[in-house]
């Protein structure tokens, strides 16, 4: 039990609260209302089960007749919180009589009638049955004795701390009651403080709570603050002396008696009454940066669009895809940003043509070929399902391009309608497509299909068509023995070959109390490669954040990292500082990264999702686990659905696009269509050190290749970043590199990665770094166009670079 279902209507109850006098009226009135039935008493609930367990029911129309009604056959019927119902034929342990003025809520259908309170029960008896069979339960002076809370044998680090009050009144309304901890984990006959505990440390929580027997709850001591909940530890730091609650009560430690469901040894806590626990060397540990090492938000420009898909071409432009319908009336959909043109915003925008379809949930990359054209695939409906876009960016610094998008929506099509599809570069420099589903929310495409095509149909893939709906825009990767899949909460490596599964993962961890929590869409979280090293001896790493939950959308507040190729792979969990729902991640130049935007609440979708996440978190893998998160400056500006952040050549990030509409914007109009283009700067171009410059000999690498460059300063690091198509947390393209470096003096060579298995083919953004601090980044292309992308699609009105 432990939590009590709160209704609206409990927010209001308060105004038909009644006093003393006036509920002896009532109460007088009442006990021949209820045909064949006699009031009995005000009872509390029992300590380790429901007072009356046998039948229970709840709705907003509740009066005594009706739950008389659903009782019919019980020998007693008892009503609560104004509108819950429950019935028995005897009352569980530890409850007992009360002040018949406890039972002081109207009943939600009749306010002239009384139904209980918090934790309190208008009790009924069958008429004949009244003065003769039944008695009523004795009234308790005493807790009866018990063996006490488990002090020993507890996972390391962790410390019984008292018998804690659950479910207090608010301070800001009397009618409300708080959960102490968040998280309820389970309910289960198998209940103990060990594995309480153990679930509780597993997904970061330093506290852990146990109830009613049989219940385990996480959260954190300073949720104890917050709820105004009081201990009886003696502890001089006892969180007692911060409690705001008007009327604190306390327990000593017998009042927590009610014997484990899973342990008949020990005591797992009462009605409202947890056994408490508190982790003391708990390992998780954020930091929180100050100044210039937190970083800073700041605005670039006022937007002319609100992205769906952002990404920044090999001109150094940025280029923005809307959906259809989005933004100005009179749009065209697409734009391209000059940076170099940001004091003057009719130079810095250029509003571009070409496309015939909508691109509304579509996926996007650079492709290898030598001039970095960029391809938009799938879409919303109809004929823009089938689309395929392509631009060829052109045009240079402070110069606009004349290039435009291309499409020839009856020549060039998928082979299937994609709505919220999935694209990668294949290490054979093909593209592949994976995923999504019909438009307008119809039927899961549960296949993949290969661009260019080669004659061949789709690939079926059973695992989509049984994870439907919460598996679009699957994160896909490649790695070296083949491509990586992660899906809703599920994660295989595929054959690049045959497509057939070679290596399932185990299921990726959801929420605490949880396990239907996923980290793709809809229930969107966000997933990166996490830097590979010279010799690239070690597997690769993957990071999923954030995400939500199928059984009601409570977003989640972990990050889970594994390497998909090691023997066996295990995902390790990492506390995020709050929850995040369609959070946006980008790679930085010195391998750290970036996580922002999303909300707190709800999944992905229009009005499906708010509470916006103002901050920014600074993940830095190099870090032992655990310790590897850093809470950074915040924003003012929402970003919601369609939010996008990519890393740009100047080392920060561009974080665009909002449009959240619906019933989580509240007040209205707060969180309105977002055209207001922001950047965070890291903390590496606030230290005051000067940035490096180099120049390299060649921007066109082969595998293994020796590459020569200059550098302002010796000593220095190189990165290479995946050029990256974003859109709906899903960073397309992004890869992070250390290439081997030498130097002499100012004279350095940096030696290309040795193969398509490390490093796609494509184009990737290299950085110079000392130290932290990175140069301002240049486009190299790495691996050569193997697929022939530059002579595809051969077909009127599309140029082609060649290859």
């Amino acid at each position: 039990m432990g939590r009590f279902i709160l209704s609206a209507l409990r927010a209001v109850l308060v105004a038909s609260f009644l006093t003393k006098p006036q509920a002896g009226i009532i109460l007088e009135q009442r006990q021949s209302a209820v045909s064949g039935w006699n009031y009995y008493g005000c009872y509390t609930e029992g300590t380790s089960s429901r007072a009356l367990s046998s039948k229970a029911t709840a709705y907003d129309t509740m009066t005594l007749e009706s739950c008389a009604s659903d009782c019919a056959g019980y020998t007693y019927f008892g009503v609560e919180y104004a509108r819950e119902c429950y019935c028995g034929n005897s009352f569980s342990a530890g409850s007992v009589v009360t002040a018949a003025s406890d039972c002081s809520f109207a009943c939600a259908g009749n306010p002239a009638e009384l139904c209980g309170a918090g934790n309190r029960l208008s009790v009924y008896a069958k008429a004949a049955s009244t003065g003769s069979t039944i008695s009523a339960p004795p009234v308790q002076t005493t807790q009866p004795s018990g063996p006490g809370p488990q002090k020993s044998g507890l996972p390391t680090g962790w410390v019984y701390a008292g018998c804690l009050q659950d479910n207090i009144p608010s301070n800001e309304d009397a009618n409300m009651e708080l959960p102490t901890f968040p998280y309820k984990v389970w309910d289960t006959q198998t209940n103990d403080a060990p594995s309480c505990i153990a679930q509780c440390q597993l997904y970061g929580f330093n506290a852990a709570g146990l109830e009613y027997a049989s219940q385990c709850f996480c959260g954190d001591v300073e949720n104890i603050i917050v709820a105004s909940a009081p201990t009886t530890s003696t502890n001089p730091n006892d969180v007692q002396e911060y409690t705001r609650s008007a009327k604190p009560l306390t327990y000593d430690d017998s009042q927590c008696n009610a014997v484990c469901t899973g342990n008949a040894n020990y005591y797992c806590g009462a009605g409202n009454k947890l056994t408490y626990y508190t982790f003391t060397t708990n390992p998780v540990q954020w930091s929180f940066p100050t100044g210039a090492a937190a970083g800073s938000y700041s605005l670039l420009i006022g937007g002319v669009v609100v992205p769906l898909i952002t990404a920044q071409a090999i001109t150094g432009k940025v280029t923005f895809v809307e959906k259809y319908g989005t933004g100005e009336p009179n749009g065209t959909g697409v734009y391209e940003l000059d940076l170099t043109q940001i004091d003057n915003f009719s130079n810095a925008w250029r509003t571009m043509t070409g496309l015939k379809t909508d691109v509304f949930c579509a996926a996007g990359l650079t492709l290898p070929d030598k001039a970095g054209r960029q391809i938009t695939v799938g879409g919303w409906s109809g004929s823009s399902n089938y689309g395929i876009r392509l631009y060829w960016p052109d045009g240079s610094a402070g110069v606009k391009g004349v290039n435009q998008w291309t499409e020839d929506p009856t020549n060039l099509q998928l082979l299937v309608p994609r709505w919220y599809p999935s694209a990668m570069i294949m290490a054979n420099g093909s593209i592949l497509v994976v995923g999504g589903e019909i438009g307008q929310n119809a039927d899961e495409q549960p296949n993949l299909e290969i661009l260019p095509r080669t004659g061949g149909g789709t690939v079926y893939l059973d695992f989509l068509q049984r994870t439907h709906p919460f598996n679009l825009y699957p994160f896909i990767i490649v790695v070296p023995s083949g491509i990586f899949i992660l899906y809703y909460n599920e994660a295989r490596i595929l054959d690049e070959k045959t497509f057939a599964t070679i290596k399932i993962l185990p299921n990726l961890p959801g929420a605490v109390n949880d396990p239907t929590g996923g980290r793709t869409y809809q229930l969107q979280g966000s997933m990166i490669a996490l830097p590979q090293y010279a010799p690239y001896t070690d597997p690769l790493g993957v990071l999923a954040c954030g995400g939500s939950t199928s059984n009601g959308g409570y977003a989640i507040d972990n990050c889970v990292s594994t390497q998909p190729e090691a023997a066996n792979p295990v995902w390790i969990i990492e506390r995020m500082p709050s929850r995040r729902v369609m959070p946006c991640m980008a790679g930085l130049p010195d391998g750290t990264y970036l996580i922002v935007g999303g909300g707190k609440h709800g999944v992905a979708g229009f009005g499906l999702g708010g509470a916006p996440n103002y901050n920014a978190v600074l993940y830095d893998p190099t870090k032992p686990v655990n310790k590897r998160m850093s809470v950074m400056a915040n924003t003012t500006v929402a970003r919601l659905y369609h939010s996008e952040a990519i890393v740009l050549l100047d080392g920060r990030v561009m974080i665009s696009g909002s449009d959240p509409t619906g019933d989580y914007n509240s007040p209205a109009g707060s969180w309105p269509e977002e055209y207001r283009v922001e950047v965070f700067t890291p903390p590496y171009l606030l230290s005051g050190v000067t940035r490096p410059t180099f120049a390299v000999s060649s921007k066109n690498w082969a595998y293994g290749a020796s590459v020569s460059f200059s550098s302002s300063v010796g000593g220095v690091k190189v990165s290479l970043l995946g050029s990256v198509s974003s859109t709906h947390g899903n960073s397309m393209g992004q890869r992070t590199l250390f290439p081997a470096v030498a130097c002499a003096g100012t004279a350095c060579t940096v030696t290309a990665p040795p193969n398509a298995h490390i490093a796609p083919p494509g184009w990737y953004m290299m950085f110079v770094l000392s130290g932290p601090t990175p140069s301002v980044g240049q486009f190299v292309r790495i691996g050569g166009d193997p697929a022939a992308l530059g002579n595809w699609p051969n077909l009127p009105g599309f140029n082609l670079p060649g290859v």
